[in-house]
């Protein structure tokens, strides 16, 4: 996708801000220019995912693209009642063990690339918070739903925890990314529309979860030079804004706004 808007749009800088795996459709951020230094922010916000659960077979990879461990058929299917409780202990903060076959490292090493080579893969826990994972669908074996998680969270491990609270074992059949903080995948450009005209969202659109700090003549000159300004009440980051531009981004340090990604240098 990367080398796509590259070409479509005549550059050689642009990344995007949080990867999908290639099952997966929805919502992609691709950052451009001097924005691609905003990736954390974009990365770290809440996303929202509609997914399909197969109940019933366990996979080594938590979805449908890997080898099936084991298939269980139960006498009578969960009800309605006790999905949805299943769904709801699933809920809010807590240490969720990521996929075997994952981006995570482990040693040094990529956990996807020693469980291709059939090494034992022993990844730790991570802390996620779960705002809500929602039943939208349920017609046994397959549950639909949609998920409200945090940076960091897998949905695929949630699909195989899901399967564990049940007795059944579960994996993920189906991933779709509809949002990344405020910004919708039906506000995004479809893959077959992008092109050389595809309009690019200013960099303060992808920043509006961030307070908006206005800067004036002379603390613009200080914020283009990496310096800080002062703010009694700074706390945590900061979109530092002159006439409807992002100059850079800050962070709330002992009363005053640090600089940490300036867009507009001196």
């Amino acid at each position: 996708m990367v080398v796509r808007v590259r070409r479509a749009l005549g550059t050689r800088s642009a990344g995007h801000a949080g990867t999908l795996d290639p099952f997966a459709t929805g919502l992609l951020v691709v950052l451009l220019g001097r924005a691609t230094r905003l990736a954390r922010f974009v990365e770290q916000q809440d996303k929202t995912y509609w997914g399909e659960a197969v109940l019933g077979v366990r996979t080594d990879t938590d979805d449908g693209t890997g080898a099936v461990l084991a298939e269980t058929v139960p006498q009578a299917w969960p009800d309605r009642g006790e999905v949805e409780r299943a769904l709801r202990s699933l809920c809010g903060a807590q240490l969720q063990r990521p996929p075997a076959y994952s981006a995570r490292r482990v040693a040094g090493q990529r956990g996807y690339r020693l469980a291709r080579a059939g090494k034992p893969v022993d990844l730790p826990a991570t802390p996620v918070t779960v705002s809500s994972f929602d039943l939208l669908s349920w017609v046994p074996p397959v549950v639909v739903f949609r998920a409200v998680v945090s940076a960091g969270t897998y949905v695929r491990a949630l699909a195989r925890d899901l399967g564990e609270r049940l007795g059944t074992g579960a994996h993920l059949r189906a991933l779709r990314r509809e949002r990344i903080g405020g910004l919708t995948v039906e506000e995004a450009v479809p893959l077959e529309q992008l092109g050389p005209d595809t309009p690019v969202l200013p960099p303060l659109q992808v920043l509006r979860h961030l307070v908006q700090v206005p800067l004036g003549d002379a603390d613009q000159a200080l914020v283009r030079h990496g310096r800080p300004v002062t703010d009694s009440g700074a706390a945590g980051f900061g979109a530092m804004v002159a006439d409807g531009r992002l100059v850079a981004v800050a962070e709330g340090v002992e009363g005053q706004w640090q600089p940490r990604v300036v867009l507009e240098p001196a």
